[in-house]
């Protein structure tokens, strides 16, 4: 679905990843890992692997902020500590090597903050030769999920799928070439996108939120099995 206005057209994460796990019945049967980036993408991911009888993991790349815009980015920190830029921007902004430097530092912090906090509740699975399942809430610039993608790339899986609810038009045009396949809900084409203008009951989710989604899905997990 392409729209051309942004519009609140799922209620809430969960909503939205019921409604994208039914895009990905093909993969039902197959070796399948998910993996969702936090905090946005747990949601998501606990009803893609539900749906698909999959295992969980989170990946967890970071967007470097825009000083002068923090819901922004200018690029992405993967969980290796890779750098990757959206260097037109950064021409555009400006932006110095120390300042860029500066930043991608107190990134790779958070990100090794959050991998030892979530990482913690989930048993990680054996990934090599599976398909990969990469989500999120949605894509803005798209520079997070390549991050992501080079993090995942480097656990020898089989193919890896990028799957979100929606996405910007150049999100997708950025990130396609770089996987398997890309299953978006809802392509945006507008000049000011915003993945929680989609949603009807967005709030930035907290830690503890997170944790207790987690725990919640390894109950879930032993108990049917």
């Amino acid at each position: 679905m392409k729209v051309r206005e942004s519009q609140p057209l799922f209620w809430d994460r969960t909503d939205a990843g019921k409604r994208l796990a039914g895009m990905l019945d093909k993969y039902i049967g197959d070796d399948v890992v998910v993996f969702a980036i936090p905090c946005g993408g747990v949601p998501i991911g606990i009803q893609l692997a539900s749906k698909l009888g999959a295992d969980l993991d989170i990946v967890v790349p970071r967007k470097i902020t825009i000083p002068s815009n923090p819901e922004a980015g200018y690029g992405a920190v993967a969980e290796d500590g890779a750098i990757i830029l959206n260097e037109p921007l950064v021409e555009r902004l400006g932006l110095d090597e120390e300042q860029i430097k500066r930043q991608s530092e107190q990134v790779r912090n958070e990100i090794a903050r959050r991998s030892s906090l979530f990482r913690g509740k989930l048993d990680p699975p054996l990934v090599q030769g599976k398909t990969a399942i990469i989500c999120d809430d949605g894509l803005a610039s798209g520079y997070t999920m390549i991050a992501a993608i080079k993090s995942v790339q480097r656990r020898e899986q089989a193919r890896i799928v990028v799957a979100v609810p929606v996405a910007s038009e150049t999100a997708c045009d950025l990130v396609r070439p770089h996987v398997y396949e890309l299953v978006c809900l809802v392509t945006a084409r507008v000049y000011h996108f915003a993945v929680a203008s989609f949603y009807r009951n967005w709030y930035d989710l907290s830690d503890e939120e997170v944790i207790r989604r987690l725990d919640g899905w390894r109950k879930q997990r032993t108990r049917s099995k």
